[in-house]
């Protein structure tokens, strides 16, 4: 009998601490690529730009300021072009991981800022890329949610993500080069708090 109530008041406790710590956000993203690659003087190589749902979770440490977010998406399908043809396509997995500062103030907008990593893992490789790295890099984020007055735990927000990425492409030719891609991930959607 001691041990169940033991058992019961350290679970009673743990969900009080874990209470409104844990913040799930759902939203839809667009990818850009922010650089190109010269293969040689007359030929320029991009990735385009995609679509992605991207959901994320995020943790709250305590009271403090600070939290960490994972964003996570669907696979992310990119068409690699050479001089605006289509020449390859690639899936990958773009999940980032930041740590960010929330500037609480007394209004329900919440600005905030993050720095991390980000990761490009690769699959699928079509046409000429005969093989696409996968490649970790910086991560900075700045954005914020906003909690309407009627809003209990849900929110809306908007995001900016920064990440160095340059995953190195083997061609069926045998070239080999660095695809800088270095994407802004622009996001908006819901957040839930719990």
């Amino acid at each position: 009998m001691l041990k169940q109530a033991l058992v019961l008041a350290l679970l009673a406790a743990s969900s009080a601490t874990f209470a409104g710590n844990w913040q799930v956000k759902v939203g839809g993203s667009v990818i850009s690529a922010t650089d190109d690659t010269k293969l040689n003087p007359a030929t320029t190589v991009k990735a385009d730009h995609e679509y992605a749902f991207t959901p994320s979770v995020e943790y709250f440490f305590g009271d403090s300021n600070v939290s960490t977010e994972l964003l996570l998406a669907a696979p992310v399908n990119h068409d690699v072009l050479a001089n605006g043809t289509k020449v390859a396509s690639l899936k990958q997995l773009p999940p980032v991981l930041t740590v960010k500062y929330n500037f609480k103030n007394s209004t329900r907008f919440t600005p905030y800022i993050g720095v991390g990593g980000a990761a490009f893992l690769a699959w699928d490789e079509k046409g000429l890329a005969e093989k696409v790295d996968n490649d970790y890099g910086f991560a900075g984020q700045v954005g914020f949610n906003f909690q309407p007055a009627d809003a209990k735990n849900w929110g809306v927000f908007a995001d900016v993500r920064y990440a160095d990425l340059s995953p190195k492409v083997t061609l069926t030719t045998g070239t080999k080069f660095n695809l800088d891609i270095n994407p802004l991930v622009y996001t908006i959607g819901y957040s839930y708090r719990f």
